[in-house]
Protein backbone atom coordinates (compact mmCIF):
# COMPACT_ATOMS: atom_id res chain seq x y z
CA UNK A 1 0.00 0.00 0.00
CA UNK A 2 1.15 3.79 -0.72
CA UNK A 3 0.58 7.03 1.33
CA UNK A 4 -1.90 9.29 -0.60
CA UNK A 5 -2.05 11.29 2.58
CA UNK A 6 -2.07 12.14 5.56
CA UNK A 7 -5.82 13.18 7.06
CA UNK A 8 -5.44 13.89 10.53
CA UNK A 9 -1.81 14.55 12.63
CA UNK A 10 -1.60 13.78 16.42
CA UNK A 11 -3.31 16.98 17.76
CA UNK A 12 -6.12 16.89 15.64
CA UNK A 13 -6.69 13.14 16.03
CA UNK A 14 -6.73 14.08 20.20
CA UNK A 15 -8.71 17.01 19.76
CA UNK A 16 -11.20 14.69 17.95
CA UNK A 17 -11.36 12.12 20.66
CA UNK A 18 -11.79 15.41 23.48
CA UNK A 19 -14.73 16.07 21.27
CA UNK A 20 -16.61 12.67 21.38
CA UNK A 21 -15.61 12.42 24.78
CA UNK A 22 -17.87 15.57 25.24
CA UNK A 23 -20.47 14.48 23.00
CA UNK A 24 -21.20 11.18 24.75
CA UNK A 25 -21.03 12.72 28.24
CA UNK A 26 -23.82 15.19 26.78
CA UNK A 27 -25.96 12.50 24.94
CA UNK A 28 -25.91 10.37 27.74
CA UNK A 29 -26.35 12.90 30.47
CA UNK A 30 -23.15 12.18 32.04
CA UNK A 31 -21.58 8.84 32.81
CA UNK A 32 -23.24 7.77 35.36
CA UNK A 33 -24.45 4.53 33.53
CA UNK A 34 -21.83 3.86 30.24
CA UNK A 35 -19.32 1.31 29.83
CA UNK A 36 -17.21 1.64 27.27
CA UNK A 37 -16.48 -1.63 24.38
CA UNK A 38 -13.76 -0.89 22.33
CA UNK A 39 -13.54 -3.36 19.16
CA UNK A 40 -10.33 -5.01 19.13
CA UNK A 41 -7.70 -3.78 18.03
CA UNK A 42 -7.63 -0.10 17.45
CA UNK A 43 -10.89 0.05 19.05
CA UNK A 44 -9.67 -0.45 22.88
CA UNK A 45 -6.65 2.02 22.82
CA UNK A 46 -9.55 4.79 21.67
CA UNK A 47 -12.09 3.57 24.18
CA UNK A 48 -9.49 4.22 26.88
CA UNK A 49 -8.41 7.46 25.51
CA UNK A 50 -12.18 8.07 25.39
CA UNK A 51 -12.81 7.08 29.09
CA UNK A 52 -9.72 8.75 30.42
CA UNK A 53 -11.21 12.30 29.09
CA UNK A 54 -14.43 10.85 30.43
CA UNK A 55 -12.95 10.95 33.68
CA UNK A 56 -11.58 14.53 33.03
CA UNK A 57 -15.03 15.46 32.22
CA UNK A 58 -17.28 14.11 34.77
CA UNK A 59 -14.73 13.31 37.40
CA UNK A 60 -16.53 10.03 37.63
CA UNK A 61 -14.27 6.48 36.19
CA UNK A 62 -16.07 5.12 33.34
CA UNK A 63 -16.03 0.80 32.86
CA UNK A 64 -14.35 0.39 29.71
CA UNK A 65 -13.42 -3.18 28.38
CA UNK A 66 -12.17 -4.48 24.83
CA UNK A 67 -14.45 -7.05 22.63
CA UNK A 68 -13.01 -9.46 19.95
CA UNK A 69 -15.46 -9.80 17.49
CA UNK A 70 -13.58 -12.44 15.64
CA UNK A 71 -16.21 -14.72 16.63
CA UNK A 72 -19.46 -13.08 15.74
CA UNK A 73 -18.04 -12.53 11.78
CA UNK A 74 -20.56 -12.83 9.01
CA UNK A 75 -18.50 -12.99 5.94
CA UNK A 76 -16.19 -15.64 7.39
CA UNK A 77 -17.69 -18.21 5.00
CA UNK A 78 -15.45 -21.17 4.70
CA UNK A 79 -14.98 -23.55 7.86
CA UNK A 80 -11.49 -22.87 7.69
CA UNK A 81 -11.80 -19.17 7.85
CA UNK A 82 -13.68 -19.84 10.89
CA UNK A 83 -11.58 -18.60 14.35
CA UNK A 84 -12.00 -21.30 17.10
CA UNK A 85 -13.01 -19.81 20.70
CA UNK A 86 -11.17 -21.07 23.54
CA UNK A 87 -13.14 -20.53 26.84
CA UNK A 88 -11.15 -18.34 27.76
CA UNK A 89 -12.04 -15.80 25.04
CA UNK A 90 -15.66 -16.09 25.45
CA UNK A 91 -16.89 -12.91 26.19
CA UNK A 92 -18.08 -12.25 30.21
CA UNK A 93 -19.59 -8.79 30.18
CA UNK A 94 -22.28 -7.00 32.40
CA UNK A 95 -24.08 -5.20 29.44
CA UNK A 96 -27.78 -5.00 31.52
CA UNK A 97 -29.47 -1.76 31.40
CA UNK A 98 -25.90 -0.07 30.65
CA UNK A 99 -25.52 2.60 28.00
CA UNK A 100 -22.78 0.83 25.91
CA UNK A 101 -20.56 2.64 23.64
CA UNK A 102 -19.02 0.38 21.64
CA UNK A 103 -15.58 2.00 20.13
CA UNK A 104 -13.57 1.46 16.69
CA UNK A 105 -11.77 2.86 14.26
CA UNK A 106 -12.97 3.45 11.11
CA UNK A 107 -16.82 2.30 10.19
CA UNK A 108 -16.93 0.95 6.65
CA UNK A 109 -19.33 -1.73 5.29
CA UNK A 110 -20.87 -2.02 8.98
CA UNK A 111 -20.28 -5.70 9.10
CA UNK A 112 -17.94 -5.25 12.02
CA UNK A 113 -20.33 -3.17 14.20
CA UNK A 114 -22.88 -5.76 13.58
CA UNK A 115 -20.78 -8.46 14.98
CA UNK A 116 -20.22 -6.21 18.25
CA UNK A 117 -23.44 -5.79 18.44
CA UNK A 118 -24.62 -9.59 17.82
CA UNK A 119 -21.79 -10.07 20.51
CA UNK A 120 -22.77 -7.36 23.48
CA UNK A 121 -26.58 -8.83 23.03
CA UNK A 122 -24.92 -12.66 24.09
CA UNK A 123 -23.94 -11.14 27.00
CA UNK A 124 -27.54 -9.66 28.51
CA UNK A 125 -29.70 -6.47 27.27
CA UNK A 126 -28.49 -3.23 27.17
CA UNK A 127 -30.78 -0.07 27.85
CA UNK A 128 -29.26 1.54 24.90
CA UNK A 129 -25.77 0.65 22.55
CA UNK A 130 -24.29 3.05 20.73
CA UNK A 131 -21.21 3.72 17.91
CA UNK A 132 -18.28 5.84 18.07
CA UNK A 133 -15.60 5.83 15.33
CA UNK A 134 -13.08 8.22 14.43
CA UNK A 135 -13.52 8.10 11.20
CA UNK A 136 -16.72 7.40 8.91
CA UNK A 137 -15.67 6.13 5.01
CA UNK A 138 -18.97 5.64 3.84
CA UNK A 139 -19.48 2.07 1.69
CA UNK A 140 -21.96 1.07 3.98
CA UNK A 141 -23.50 -2.61 3.25
CA UNK A 142 -25.97 -2.45 6.65
CA UNK A 143 -27.98 -0.26 7.77
CA UNK A 144 -26.06 1.08 10.80
CA UNK A 145 -24.67 4.62 11.24
CA UNK A 146 -22.34 6.06 13.91
CA UNK A 147 -23.79 8.22 17.10
CA UNK A 148 -20.55 9.75 17.33
CA UNK A 149 -18.42 10.28 14.58
CA UNK A 150 -15.15 11.92 14.51
CA UNK A 151 -14.57 12.76 10.74
CA UNK A 152 -16.29 11.73 7.61
CA UNK A 153 -13.75 10.75 5.33
CA UNK A 154 -15.75 9.88 1.60
CA UNK A 155 -13.50 6.95 -0.44
CA UNK A 156 -12.94 5.23 -2.84
CA UNK A 157 -13.01 0.73 -2.65
CA UNK A 158 -9.26 1.08 -3.71
CA UNK A 159 -8.41 3.19 -0.72
CA UNK A 160 -7.83 1.82 2.98
CA UNK A 161 -7.85 4.56 6.16
CA UNK A 162 -5.13 3.96 8.76
CA UNK A 163 -5.79 5.03 12.37
CA UNK A 164 -2.35 4.90 14.02
CA UNK A 165 -2.36 4.97 18.15
CA UNK A 166 0.61 4.41 19.82
CA UNK A 167 0.32 1.65 21.45
CA UNK A 168 0.21 -0.61 18.21
CA UNK A 169 1.64 2.20 16.04
CA UNK A 170 4.49 4.35 17.87
CA UNK A 171 2.60 6.71 16.53
CA UNK A 172 -0.67 8.67 16.11
CA UNK A 173 -2.60 9.92 13.14
CA UNK A 174 -5.04 8.76 10.36
CA UNK A 175 -3.21 8.23 6.93
CA UNK A 176 -5.43 7.57 3.06
CA UNK A 177 -3.68 4.87 1.59
CA UNK A 178 -3.41 3.40 -1.49
CA UNK A 179 -3.69 -0.09 -2.48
Amino acid sequence: MKLKAQIMDEKSLRRAIVRLSHEIVERNKGAENLQLVGIRRRGAPLAEMLASNIKKIEETAVPQTSLDIRFYRDDLSKLEDQPILREEEALTLDVNNRDIVLVDDVIYTGRTARAAIEAIFRCGRPKTIQLAVIIDRGHRELPIRPDFVGKNVPTSKAEIIEVHVPKYDGDMGVYLMEK
